[in-house]
């Protein structure tokens, strides 16, 4: 799926991937929902024969970064490392707590030709290990099923409000909302 979206991969990290998008950020969205379709059809098999379902959570961010070859004479790797890295890795981790299976930056967002293509909602800023100003995320649940996408659209505003009540510390009002 990722090598038909334009994409490569870098590396194996754990039961994770690490891969790349060269040609555009559509084509990193496109590539997640794309994956997520597919696991979705191999869980439905894994349900039918008694297995249980994989989960995976998918984190994108678009940014500078250093491609190439690290380290000396005896230990050599090609990768890529930086800011832009990072911050998708944690990306990916934030999946888990949001209960999300793709999470994107701001910046991702921002760069995507037609956003409003994606189903979307903001979930927040987030304090990034290193970096002085807080980071806007969001959730792509354009890959969730009909039931859960129908759900997160007749919820939005009650939960964009629960949002940028949460954001203003009004951590009560912010749980009204969300319960």
């Amino acid at each position: 799926v990722i090598l038909e979206h334009c994409g490569f991969i870098d590396k194996y990290i754990g039961d994770g991937i690490m891969a790349l998008f060269a040609c555009g950020v559509d084509d990193s969205v496109h590539a997640a929902i794309a994956m997520l379709q597919s696991l979705n059809s191999r869980n439905q098999e894994r349900l039918h024969h008694g297995k249980d379902p994989i989960r995976i959570g998918i984190g994108i961010n678009t940014g500078i970064l250093t491609l190439g070859t690290v380290g000396g004479k005896k230990r050599m790797d090609t990768t890529v490392i930086g800011d832009a890295v990072n911050l998708a890795s944690r990306l990916e981790t934030l999946t888990k707590e949001y209960g999300a299976k793709i999470v994107v930056s701001g910046e991702t967002l921002s760069q995507l030709p037609h956003p409003e293509n994606y189903k979307h909602r903001f979930l927040g800023k987030i304090q990034v290990k290193g970096k002085t100003q807080k980071v806007p995320v969001f959730e792509i649940y354009h890959a969730d099923g009909e039931d859960q996408q129908r759900l997160k659209q007749d919820t939005y505003q009650e939960f964009e409000n629960g949002v940028n009540l949460y954001e203003r510390q009004n951590y009560q009002e912010a749980l009204s909302c969300f319960q």
